[in-house]
């Protein structure tokens, strides 16, 4: 395999299911689930049951079909749109959210969630709340200033990206400019999750290795703080997954919300 990607996430796409398979899935060869699970998911439950981050609508703007991020977000939002760059990734996350077969298998994510919120007999609950929320999916244009145009959305109260931005920035200013177009999808006083990893330059799918933006936490924070964001949390957890499908050294997870 070429050692330097040539292929991006925001022009090429990628294999949906087989990014599922490979980061994503409970299978015991399976090497992320600390990482790339459980960390933001833990996260996730601790962040959203202190309560003060709730409202209206939430916006996911994530990579690939992932909807792990929402078990902990789907109990306190009026209404959850998913936003999605690929034709290919919403026919993957509308499998699953149809039940139809072959679809990937999330119960392990939401099982997961229940244990971390202390509430197991809820897991069928769970389940349907994400998939009734999941209907809400809407496809954007990143590159565009605005990249729902010419649709228009009511303004988020929260946005939750998990793995985009790392995936289809090339450098720092289109990570500024990135993160200006979400802040612009969000209320003055809004909340901003984010889930990256840090360190890396590459991923895999399939056969495809794919360009990873390589940043740190210095320059994520100054980048926030450079469009109008006040820092809330910021967590780092050092890397236990062993594999040569991609070259991360930390996770990190972030919560900011929107100056006035």
């Amino acid at each position: 395999m070429d050692p330097s990607p040539s292929k991006f996430y925001s022009e090429h796409g990628f294999d949906s299911r087989q990014c599922l398979e490979h980061y994503f899935s409970d299978e015991s060869e399976m090497n992320f689930g600390a990482d790339l699970l459980e960390f933001p998911m833990k996260n996730l439950t601790e962040t959203f049951a202190e309560g003060h981050i709730k409202g209206d609508v939430l916006i996911d703007l994530s990579i690939g079909s992932m909807i792990h991020q929402l078990y902990a977000a789907c109990e306190f939002f009026e209404h959850i749109i998913i936003l999605k760059i690929k034709d290919r990734c919403i026919l993957e996350l509308k499998r699953w959210v149809d039940s139809r077969t072959g679809a990937f298998d999330w119960q392990h994510a939401a099982k997961l969630h229940v244990d971390i919120e202390g509430k197991c007999e809820h897991f069928q609950d769970k389940e349907e709340k994400v998939r009734s929320a999941a209907h809400h999916v809407v496809k954007c244009d990143l590159t565009k200033e605005n990249i729902l145009d010419p649709m228009v959305l009511p303004p988020a109260d929260c946005v939750i990206t998990f793995w985009l931005l790392g995936g289809i920035c090339k450098h720092q200013d289109d990570y500024i400019r990135n993160l200006g177009k979400i802040s612009k999808l969000m209320k003055p006083g809004g909340h901003i999750i984010i889930t990256g990893i840090l360190g890396t330059t590459y991923y895999t799918v399939g056969k495809d290795k794919l360009h990873g933006f390589c940043y740190h936490e210095g320059f994520v924070k100054e980048a926030l703080v450079g469009v109008g964001f006040v820092i809330d949390r910021f967590d780092i957890k050092e890397r236990t997954a062993v594999s040569d499908l991609i070259d991360y050294k930390h996770v990190m997870f972030v919560v900011a919300h929107k100056e006035k």
